[in-house]
C-alpha cells in the first residue's frame, strides 16, 4: 500500500487521484453507506450504489484498532489546542489517524484536514502535497 484514500477521493470522478496501490479505512465505507441512504433522487441513489459496490469489490477496508484510536485522540487534542472543532471532523480524523498509524500519505480533497498537514502526510493526488491552511 502506498497511500490511504479519503472518502472525498472515493466519491470524486477524477481517476488521476488514484495511486497504483491504495487502501481505504472502514470509516470511508461507513460514509459511503450513509451517503447512499441520504440520496433522495433515484438516479443519484443508483450512482452511489454503483460506486459503493465498486469500492466494496476493490478494497479490503482497514479497521479501526487500538493504535488508530490512540492517534485519533492525539489528533483531536491537537485540534482543540489549535482552536479547531474535532467533533465536526471526527470521521476525517479517524481516516487521518489510520494513515498516520500505517505511515502512508492520505490522499484527500477535503480541506478540513489542512490545519493538520504538519503532522499528517496529506496529498491532493499521488505525490502532490496538500497546502497548509487553516480551515476552521
Amino acid at each position: 500500500m502506498r497511500a490511504l484514500l479519503d472518502t472525498s477521493v472515493l466519491i470524486s470522478d477524477d481517476p488521476g487521484l488514484l495511486p497504483e496501490e491504495a487502501a481505504i479505512s472502514v470509516v470511508s465505507l461507513a460514509e459511503l453507506h450513509f451517503g447512499l441512504l441520504l440520496a433522495k433522487d433515484p438516479l443519484e441513489r443508483a450512482h452511489r450504489a454503483q460506486r459503493l459496490g465498486f469500492v466494496e469489490a476493490e478494497f479490503d477496508p482497514i479497521p479501526v484498532d487500538a493504535e488508530i484510536a490512540r492517534i485519533w485522540a492525539e489528533l483531536a487534542h491537537l485540534c482543540v489546542a489549535r482552536g479547531l472543532h474535532p467533533r465536526r471532523r471526527s470521521m476525517d480524523l479517524l481516516i487521518a489517524a489510520t494513515a498516520k498509524a500505517l505511515r502512508v500519505p492520505l490522499i484527500s480533497l477535503d480541506g478540513d484536514l489542512n490545519p493538520l498537514a504538519d503532522v499528517v502526510d496529506l496529498r491532493r493526488g499521488p505525490g502532490e502535497r496538500a497546502d497548509l491552511g487553516t480551515a476552521g
